[in-house]
């Protein structure tokens, strides 16, 4: 499919030369930027010329957006390359911003023309301040700090304004230093070891820096470009593209995370299925690492550390035990970070594989079974197909198998459940052949190229695995593949689609290497949309449920819809399928009675109450620098949390006494899918 929307892109490994000879040399009279005198200055390379003209021409000719690159492109490529460097404007100063403003609407004809220096220019100063900050935080060390003093520090500073003087900076740096030191003093930690390990954590943010070469500048920059039209097209260097290859394979042999450096921080992108830190349920997306030790060995501090270098200490021998101090990030500012132990090991594949389980639930009175099938990924073993095996495995063979199996469940089961909760994808094919299980056949999928032309993925196969009732079950990471799946469910009427609007990532992307070499990178370029056979686009809204329950909380701003420059909502004309019944089915009744039930149970409650506290602890901006306040903050969350924990234990029938980390609670999502799918069969039966 990737290779039939995209057209012979594979083809542009010449491009270089087709675009640097159709190119009009301009030369640019851009201002020159000092930087430290010493400091070795970064320069643009040859290379880097090479790798702009075809990126240029890729994104103008082969992206499926079409932007123009101008001088008001050029503004939005300008914040995002200084909000790239400099997220919380800790380190460059308003005049900085005064002496770069010159660059704002010169960025499109650096593109255009390949003539970087002025990007270098800024990435030197900026080298340059991030130095300067490191050993005036230094020299703060050894400061007699008030913890007594009423002030507090701003930890979020996104949406403020860039320091207009070296002596607001310096107050920034004061209080940012001291909230450093009392966030260790809050952990025990004796003042020689608060003193050592700080410095050795402003040393490292400078070291950081001054070790980024001249394509670590330029993939700043390119990314700067790609983002400012569409957030799922990036510019790989040819190192990092070696990286990113090292950290996937850690992935699957580590403790099965992808990772990803924000600011400072390492912070946990996506838990892979089967691997030790999901299968701990002691880790989530967006969590820090703040610390990283062997068993037995001292945690050591790795704020400010590079990704490849945190990955180094987190990677280890099959078997042997790694611990990861985190900073929660559902957690409060300030809390201080836990510590979690994980047995590294490989993925555990079968752990990515469909599952089955019966859940309960009341119809008309009586206690019926449901059968739900978990899947956590749409996974193909494309080589063993390919080579003719005839038990290669597959998502949709798995289900088929499921099923059957739930034949034998005494008593029979009344509907079927797919869980795709957190299925972020996976293969389309897969994809495809999952929803013809559950049709006769037909299309499933539209495909709109870049040329605009539409070609559809659809199920040929007349042949019904399972024709009963059948929910689908979805939330805020449910993308891609799953949102194919839950929307060609929808469209067809061949059940009901139940939880939080889906994420929203409705688009292709295919990796184009720039030469034959692999000397200048590779672009990941969106290529393609897809498109419900009702017409609608995935893109942007995702898949909206027919019941959408409570825990849809902000889901305006969640997965695309919170992206900045995402493709928006589109659509294209309806192709022709057989809906699975005549008309659309009415769901009014059993969103009342959903609505009636989760109103009255007190787990739901719980749950909102949490969701609602996360939520609040992520908006938070300052926090206080005085230590008794600071304490008594900790310990009123703790506390709360932990009662919230008792009442959530006493709910779900568990003794007060036991750890929450352990217990098995019933999962009242899945479990309310149940009630809902029994209240759509009584509502037919009596239609």
């Amino acid at each position: 499919m990737n290779q039939r929307c995209f057209s012979g892109l594979t083809m542009l490994v010449k491009v270089r030369k087709c675009v640097l000879s159709a190119l009009i040399t301009t030369t640019l009279a851009f201002f020159s930027v000092s930087a430290n005198a010493d400091t070795d200055t970064l320069e643009p390379t040859s290379d880097h010329r090479d790798a702009t003209a075809a990126i240029y021409h890729l994104m103008e000719r082969y992206h499926y957006k079409t932007v123009s690159v101008n001088d008001d492109l050029s503004e939005q490529i300008f914040d995002r390359y200084l909000d790239s460097l400099d997220p919380q404007k800790s380190f460059l100063l308003q005049s900085d911003m005064d002496e770069f403003e010159g660059f704002r609407t010169r960025f499109d004809d650096a593109i255009r023309n390949a003539r970087l220096k002025p990007v270098f220019a800024v990435f030197n100063r900026f080298r340059s301040r991030i130095e300067e900050r490191a050993e005036y935080a230094k020299s703060l060390l050894n400061s007699e700090f008030d913890f007594l003093k009423e002030e507090s520090f701003t930890y979020n500073r996104e949406d403020s304004p860039w320091f207009p003087s070296q002596q607001a900076m310096d107050e920034y740096w004061r209080k940012r230093v001291k909230n450093d030191v009392l966030s260790l003093r809050l952990t025990d930690m004796e003042d020689d070891k608060i003193i050592e390990t700080l410095e050795s954590r402003y040393d490292r943010m400078a070291e950081r820096v001054t070790q980024l070469k001249e394509n670590d500048v330029f993939q700043f920059f390119i990314n700067a470009y790609t983002t400012s039209v569409e957030p799922h097209t990036s510019y790989f260097s040819p190192r990092n593209s070696e990286e990113f290859k090292i950290r996937m394979s850690l992935s699957l042999e580590g403790i099965g995370a992808a990772l990803r450096t924000v600011d400072e921080y390492t912070v946990i992108q996506r838990l892979i299925t089967g691997g030790p830190a999901s299968l701990s349920d002691q880790l989530s997306v967006g969590d820090r690492i703040v610390g990283v030790g062997d068993e037995g060995e001292e945690i050591v501090d790795v704020v400010s550390w590079s990704i490849s270098d945190v990955v180094d200490l987190i990677r280890g021998p099959k078997g042997s035990t790694v611990n990861l101090k985190i900073l929660p990030d559902a957690a409060p500012i300030g809390t201080p970070p836990k510590i979690v132990s994980l047995v590294r090991d490989k993925i555990k594949l079968e752990e990515q594989a469909a599952k089955s389980s019966i859940v309960q639930a009341s119809v008309d009175g009586l206690t019926k079974n449901f059968g739900v099938i978990d899947l956590p990924t749409f996974y193909l073993d494309s080589q063993a197909r390919a080579q003719g095996q005839k038990d290669y495995r597959s998502t949709t063979r798995d289900v088929k198998n499921l099923l059957a199996e739930f034949d034998s469940v005494e008593g029979g089961i009344e509907g079927v459940i797919i869980d795709l909760r957190g299925n972020g994808g996976g293969s389309l094919v897969e994809a495809t052949e999952l929803t013809g299980i559950f049709i006769e056949k037909g299309p499933v999928v539209q495909i709109r190229n870049v040329l605009g032309e539409v070609s559809l993925e659809q199920d040929d196969d007349p042949t019904v695995a399972y024709a009963g009732p059948l929910a689908v079950l979805v939330d805020r990471y449910s993308a891609s593949a799953s949102e194919i799946f839950a929307a060609a469910i929808q469209d067809y009427g061949r059940g009901v689609v139940l939880g939080e609007p889906t994420f929203g990532k409705g688009t292709v992307q295919n990796v184009v290497p720039l030469d034959r070499a692999g000397t200048l990178g590779q672009l990941k370029v969106t290529i393609a949309q897809f498109f419900r056979v009702n017409g609608e686009g995935t893109q942007f809204r995702g898949v909206v449920p027919d019941i959408v329950f409570p825990t849809a909380i902000d889901s305006d701003a969640q997965g695309e819809r919170g992206l900045d420059n995402a493709l928006p909502w589109a659509e294209v004309p309806a192709t022709k399928y057989n809906a699975w019944i005549d008309q659309k089915p009415d769901y009014s009744g059993a969103m009342a009675r959903h609505e009636s039930r989760y109103r009255d149970n007190r787990s739901f409650d719980l749950l909102l109450d949490e969701l609602k506290s996360q939520r609040e602890s992520r908006d938070e901006r300052d926090i206080t620098l005085v230590e008794s306040i600071r304490k008594q903050e900790i310990n009123e969350q703790d506390d709360d949390r932990e009662e919230r924990m008792v009442l959530i234990r006493k709910a779900f029938g568990a003794s007060s006494g036991d750890d929450d980390t352990e217990a098995d609670y019933p999962d009242i999502i899945l479990e309310e899918a149940a009630s809902v799918l029994g209240d759509i069969l009584v509502e037919s039966a009596t239609n």
